[in-house]
């Protein structure tokens, strides 16, 4: 039996109407919000791990980014090599069941490699959702609106942020942190178990007019068919440096607002959660509406609006390290938060649009592959040494000024975006014809 027909067996597809892919839109953005609130959680609990195991930053940035990212990054492209051929559905159900059981069990952790093993086991779970995901919203949605649908799935990240920050803070503030993990990793399973009972998989390529037959293309066809576009090569570089900078205020904001501003975990996280992750997510919606209103009008601009985002947002995200007034930092988080959004919503979009309909999902995960493995693991790990080795001279403002030497990524991230306009129409044209 064929991939395709045993794909058909378990889930058939079939034209879906304009609510059905509304229902599968939303279905994966209340799996998006759980995937991103379960990731993001240890962020506003570090302060007390830390203190419970006695840990360094350098151990903190392993656990929080390293220990996460690697397995995460590395397993996510085998899980896609599947997808691309088998049931995108029943991998997204196994992918949330696991990283949400894996999360509960962070919290009975008893020691920080303990810690360190549910985080792994928390990371190869959510491998196998985006990749999917992605190439489902895909099949659903034109390249018209595909950069919209797509920004829409990504308001995950800023719900997942005000459930994972300002949730999990009153929660530890209340009954302490491992019960926190208990509190965002369970409900997880029933969302697994709601995919699994109600959504229907759309046809491949059916947003694009293909009908398709036969197996997807050989695994590293399409590596050196991704490497092969241009506009690709400098999109992925663009997003892997301003993940750098935007995976630093994710993994490190809570605990330079506590060093440096002598705020609580609770007192900080309703105005944290609520400025950063809604100014994250009018941000990414933001990008992803501009990029399809500007990119039909002309195609180059779609990479475009991501250099012009992160280029205004420079100035802001470096005052945030800046200023000493705990207040102007809240009033100015939002901005950068904003703009750094940008960049996810039009990054998914181009990167689903310039390879072929059966090489999306592989594509996807090579994407995350390389933002997560250097944006979150490798710089993760960075600002925690850069934040040690400065501590002996700055103290408790040694993580500020590592954070603020952090922000020139973005700069040179918005060449990137810049250039890859030059290559988008004759790349896209490409990527049909494949």
């Amino acid at each position: 039996m064929s991939a395709d027909s045993a794909t058909a067996t378990l889930a058939p597809a079939r034209d879906l109407s304009t609510f059905d892919k509304a229902y599968v839109l939303v279905l994966l953005l209340l799996v998006y919000i759980s995937n991103y609130a379960d990731r993001i959680l240890l962020g506003i609990l570090l302060p007390s791990i830390k203190a419970e195991f006695n840990l360094t930053d350098t151990e903190l940035g392993f656990l929080h980014g390293t220990a996460f990212a690697i397995f995460y990054a590395t397993l996510g492209v085998p899980i896609a090599i599947y997808a691309d051929r088998g049931n995108r559905k029943l991998v997204i159900v196994a992918a949330t069941a696991m990283w949400s059981a894996m999360t509960a069990l962070c919290g009975a952790a008893q020691s920080y490699w303990q810690l360190v093993a549910y985080r792994i086991g928390v990371g190869v779970g959510e491998a196998g959702s985006n990749p999917p995901s992605h190439a489902i919203i895909s099949d659903l949605f034109s390249l018209k609106y595909r950069g919209t649908a797509l920004a829409i799935f990504s308001q995950g990240v800023s719900l997942g942020i005000v459930v994972g920050l300002y949730g999990g803070a009153q929660i530890a503030e209340a009954y302490g942190w491992r019960y926190a993990f208990y509190a965002l990793g369970l409900p997880g399973l029933l969302i697994a178990l709601l995919v699994l009972l109600t959504m229907v998989e759309p046809k491949r390529g059916a947003s694009d007019g293909h009908a398709l037959t036969g197996d997807a293309p050989p695994f590293w066809s399409t590596v050196r068919f991704i490497f092969s576009q241009r506009s690709m090569i400098h999109i992925l570089t663009g997003a892997t440096l301003t993940t750098i900078v935007g995976y630093s205020g994710v993994l490190w904001w809570p605990s330079f607002i506590m060093r440096s501003h002598g705020l609580s975990p609770a007192d900080m996280s309703v105005f944290l959660s609520l400025v950063f992750g809604l100014g994250t997510g009018f941000g990414i919606f933001l990008g992803g509406f501009l990029s399809d209103f500007f990119g039909r009008r002309d195609v180059k601009l779609m990479p475009r609006v991501v250099t012009i985002a992160l280029l205004l947002g420079l100035p802001f995200g470096a005052a945030i390290y800046l200023v000493d007034d705990s207040t102007m930092v809240f009033l100015l988080i939002g901005i950068p938060a904003a703009t750094g959004g940008m960049y996810l919503g039009p990054t998914i979009a181009m990167v689903q649009s310039l390879v072929g309909v059966r090489m999306r999902t592989v594509a996807s995960a090579i994407f995350l592959f390389i933002i997560n493995l250097i944006g979150m693991g490798l710089g993760s790990l960075v600002i925690g040494a850069m934040s040690d080795g400065l501590t002996p001279q700055l103290g408790q403002d040694a993580l500020r000024y590592t954070l603020l030497i952090v922000m020139v990524f973005n700069l040179w991230a918005a060449y990137h975006y810049w250039h890859a306009g030059r290559f988008m129409e004759a790349d896209l044209k490409r990527a049909a014809e494949a």
